[in-house]
């Protein structure tokens, strides 16, 4: 049987309540035709160690890209390892940020030069940049080949990101399956200017659109920021459904899987200092949409899924043998039956903190340790509880119950779960006090 072809698309900073009819009417046209995980979350919402999650099949502190700013380990074998071993043609387009060493003067630094092919996780095709926000704004950039030439273009960055993509279908060996990656940085902030950069002729287009009732009971920077946001994410939406339109004039498409889906979300600076890294549904909870394959009927799934399920359900799409090391669950097997659901899904956060937690059907729980800044441990002996929310009578948590007696039982519950799901993640066995000072949302 033909193998098909398969094409990841993912978008930066995106959260799940963006998905619907009126600001992403193409995905939603997958979605009719494919399954939409109404409840997906990352494993680690910070750029650089969501995308090692990703290429490794393994959490942030297996694979040691724990923070932004380091490499894949050399000799991680990467997603295009094994496509590339099975027959396929393997390309990868857009934002990597698993180059780059952190500190300064220390190590490689390409954020905004070409990376060495071999740090390039062997993709055969190669159209962009370490750090794609320090080679780009939202209008405009330049960007490198596998071959370290620079390639420089103009327009809304999205767009022009799109293209390399389409091109890559005309300059593709056609015999052949092919595998693409395709990682936008929309509708990721522009970092040096502190602001969303959306599509110009359409940000007045959300400037009265609703803002998720998660954000509005705090301080932030929704009001200034969402229109941007929004526009951003609806011109991704036009990319995904040119991208669907070239599959259709190459006569492709239904030979094609696509998966859509973001490496966070954003909690427009309600939760910390900045967008993410945070153990809020706002920055953990992302859309998740698959057409193709066993992904057929238009279904709404509500089980738990989670970034790390992305890795070994691309091998059972593509045939490949699942690594005996990947952590995630394949989800052919959930929406076939094949499988018991989630329990919960894992998360480690770094950086802001140095914290844990885990996301139920019911309930979330998460840990800390006291350091007061996560860039300088990347795991802990002890932690203390931080936060517990009844998703069921809290969807928005706004109430942190992480004090409350009369959640005792549930916390101890939570905590041995997670217990667990660190051990499993191959850390050791850790001790959770109770919260030391609790936060108070």
């Amino acid at each position: 049987m033909k193998k098909k072809n398969i094409i990841f698309y993912f978008s930066d900073q995106q959260r799940w309540d963006t998905v619907n009819d009126q600001v992403t009417p193409n995905l939603m046209k997958l979605a009719e035709e494919g399954v939409l995980f109404e409840n997906n979350f990352t494993c680690q919402p910070v750029c650089g160690p969501a995308r090692a999650c990703l290429q490794s099949g393994l959490y942030a502190t297996q694979v040691g890209c724990y923070w932004n700013g380091i490499p894949l380990p050399n000799g991680t074998p990467s997603l295009a390892h094994y496509f590339n071993e099975a027959g396929y043609q393997t390309a990868y387009i857009g934002k990597w940020h698993l180059a780059s060493e952190r500190l300064p003067g220390i190590g490689l630094h390409c954020e905004a030069t070409a990376i060495p092919k071999d740090r390039l996780g062997e993709y055969q095709y190669f159209r962009g940049a370490d750090v794609l926000e320090f080679t780009s704004h939202g209008y405009d950039g330049f960007i490198f080949d596998e071959d370290g030439n620079k390639l420089e273009f103009t327009g809304y960055r999205a767009d022009c990101i799109n293209d390399y993509a389409t091109e890559y279908l005309d300059k593709r060996d056609k015999d052949k399956p092919f595998f693409m990656f395709i990682s936008q940085l929309e509708p990721h902030h522009q970092n040096d200017r502190h602001c969303y950069e959306g599509y110009k002729p359409t940000v007045d287009d959300y400037k009265d659109y609703p803002i998720p009732d998660d954000l509005t009971f705090m301080k932030g920077d929704y009001e200034k920021s969402y229109p941007d946001y929004m526009s951003a994410i609806n011109r991704l939406d036009y990319n995904v459904g040119r991208l669907v339109q070239k599959l259709k004039d190459e006569g492709i498409y239904d030979d094609t899987i696509i998966i859509y889906t973001s490496d966070h979300g954003s909690h427009f600076k309600t939760r910390n200092l900045e967008y993410k890294r945070a153990c809020h549904d706002s920055a953990t909870h992302t859309p998740l949409i698959i057409k193709g394959a066993e992904f057929v009927g238009g279904k709404r799934e509500s089980r738990l899924t989670s970034l790390i399920d992305i890795p070994p359900t691309l091998m059972s799409l593509a045939g490949i043998d699942i690594p005996k090391q990947y952590m995630g669950i394949d989800l052919t097997k959930q929406v076939t039956g094949e499988a018991e659901p989630r329990k919960n899904v894992f998360i480690q956060i770094s950086e802001a903190t140095n914290s844990r937690a885990i996301r139920t059907d019911r309930f979330k729980y998460s840990v800390r340790d006291l350091t007061p800044c996560g860039y300088i441990h990347s795991k802990a002996k002890v932690y203390f509880e931080d936060y517990l929310y009844d998703l069921e009578k809290d969807p928005i948590e706004k109430h942190n119950l992480v004090k409350d007696k009369a959640y005792a039982k549930v916390r101890e519950e939570l905590k041995q779960q997670l217990i667990d799901e660190m051990m499993n993640a191959g850390e050791s066995k850790p001790i959770i006090m109770p919260a030391y000072k609790a936060r108070r949302i």
